[in-house]
């Protein structure tokens, strides 16, 4: 009979350790610590925890992260954190060789965070015209808009989407990817444009 691993709530889980990049490693094995799943963070915390990830060379740790705050999250904010998460992916996928889940899982989050991206745009634009005048250059504030200039929680969503195009041309083009060296920014850097 085959004896599954569970965890402490008897879920299927394996218990094989893992190496940086999500993959199983033979039990025994020197590993990385797992991610704890299931965890509610504020956007900020989830934004600075998956940079310190990704940063570290494990993207498939940080998308466990925004996987996190796209399901205990507003429903709103979901499409934002399930785009990172499919970056992220996209990112470990690359980094362990599968050029073609790499760059497809890349340009999946990139369009959905463009999409994003032109949905605040065009909300914008409405409000300012609803309110007589233009919108302003930064767009419109709140938590979860992502709009033209503006940064939800701080994150460069078109600096992201212009990574993670480009990384996804280059992976098709056969171009070896360290996942460290090619951790994208979440935040717009100061002087950035």
């Amino acid at each position: 009979m085959n004896v599954r691993d569970r965890d402490d709530e008897g879920r299927a889980r394996s218990a094989r350790p893992r190496d940086g990049l999500g993959r199983p490693l033979p039990y025994g094995a020197p590993g990385v610590e797992r991610q704890p799943e299931g965890v509610v963070r504020a956007p900020a915390e989830t934004v600075a925890q998956a940079q310190l990830l990704l940063d570290a060379g494990m993207p498939f740790h940080a998308h466990e992260v925004f996987e996190d705050a796209w399901k205990s999250g507003p429903s709103e904010q979901a499409p934002l954190w399930r785009g990172l998460a499919q970056l992220a992916v996209g990112l470990t996928h690359a980094a362990r060789g599968n050029a073609v889940g790499g760059a497809r899982l890349l340009r999946r989050g990139a369009d959905a965070l463009a999409e994003l991206e032109a949905e605040a745009e065009g909300g914008a634009a409405r409000a300012g015209a609803e309110a007589g005048g233009a919108a302003g250059p930064a767009g419109p504030t709140g938590a979860g808009g992502a709009g033209a200039g503006h940064a939800p929680y701080g994150i460069d969503v078109p600096g992201l989407v212009r990574w993670a195009r480009e990384l996804a041309g280059r992976v098709e083009a056969g171009q070896a990817v360290d996942a460290a060296a090619e951790a994208p920014h979440l935040a717009a850097r100061p002087g950035s444009a």
